[in-house]
């Protein structure tokens, strides 16, 4: 994912509040691609509900970025993601989080099984020693 612009700070890095841009384009690009989220019509949506990141190295504009995908958790309504975000061809980290995602019924907003699609998505990704 590329970086942008706008992204970087007066300190002349990627600002701190974007990494969480990346980690949500990572997660629903995945559940899009993967688990066949329409996200304009879906009776089932995830909304965040927590989110943490940790800093490791700085990036800035005109980096290129990789986000690496994980599931540490996978509950009935819930799922736990892991993501690193990476300069391509490295092996460390320059930030990682964590995500969590609580499934909802679009219209009446109060939470609901993940659908079957998206379930299999994220079993996929589910690592259960992170557990």
């Amino acid at each position: 994912m590329p970086t942008r612009w706008m992204d970087n700070d007066v300190y002349g890095h990627v600002n701190n509040v974007t990494y969480y841009s990346y980690f949500d384009t990572a997660v629903n690009r995945y559940l899009i691609e993967v688990g066949g989220l329409d996200i304009h019509a879906a009776p089932v949506i995830g909304f965040v509900v927590e989110s943490h990141c940790r800093y490791h190295a700085p990036v800035a504009f005109p980096e290129a970025l990789e986000a690496g995908l994980a599931v540490r958790h996978l509950g009935n309504r819930s799922a736990t993601y892991v993501i690193g975000i990476f300069r391509p061809g490295e092996d460390s980290a320059c930030a990682h989080g964590d995500f969590v995602h609580v499934f909802v019924d679009r219209a009446t907003q109060r939470a609901a099984p993940i659908p079957p699609g998206i379930r299999d998505a994220l079993a996929a990704l589910h690592r259960p020693e992170d557990d």
